[in-house]
């Protein structure tokens, strides 16, 4: 095998291998090449904004998805019986996190949030295991910015009669997401922040 090919292999193998701080610094690099952009957009929320972030080029990502369930699984409490998310932006993030957990032998499974429940069959709002009530939940999410849409997801878990204290996000866009959650009685983490996104977006000269 030539030296280009093995260096192009642990290039490669970062995600796999690296310990958490190579794989923030990687992630971070991922979401500035692949999901920042600048320009003139709508967000979920209806606020207007200077910028986008499409987390899902990252999520989806082979080695953005592999690194995402490491870190996230790392940041998870030790009591935590599921990872959950509304559909669609935090479906692979869960998926992602429960995959990685079988793997490091603490296997906890995914449940995914929809917006409407199911319009046939049991009807359900919630997918993935039955789970004991009062099992302790952490609802994951891509991008927050006011915080309502994880908020969805936490509604309808403590509805189903989970717990639920804990809301990790990939990114905060630093707009009221946060003191939202605080609020509610929920506490909040990011990976990234905006600004370190955007430093370092400059840094990369994207």
């Amino acid at each position: 095998m030539s030296n280009k090919a093995e260096e192009s292999i642990q290039q490669n193998l970062w995600s796999t291998t690296g310990d958490l701080n190579t794989l923030r610094h990687k992630l971070l690099d991922l979401f500035c090449q692949l999901a920042y952009q600048e320009g003139d957009f709508v967000l979920s929320s209806g606020q207007r904004s200077s910028y986008y972030i499409n987390g899902k080029q990252v999520t989806l990502h082979p080695q953005g998805a592999l690194a995402i369930g490491r870190l996230l699984l790392s940041l998870l409490p030790t009591d935590t019986q599921a990872v959950a998310g509304l559909t669609l932006g935090a479906d692979p993030i869960v998926s992602a996190v429960s995959v990685v957990s079988a793997l490091e032998n603490r296997p906890i499974p995914a449940l995914i949030i929809r917006k409407e429940a199911k319009g046939h069959g049991t009807k359900a709002y919630i997918e993935g295991p039955s789970l004991p009530a009062g099992a302790k939940i952490v609802v994951l999410e891509d991008v927050v910015t006011t915080g309502q849409s994880a908020m969805k997801a936490v509604a309808r878990l403590r509805d189903a009669g989970y717990a639920v204290s804990y809301v990790i996000s990939l990114i905060d866009r630093q707009q009221g997401g946060a003191e939202f959650y605080q609020s509610q009685g929920l506490n909040f983490s990011a990976v990234f922040n905006i600004e370190e996104i955007q430093r370092r977006y400059r840094e990369l000269g994207s």
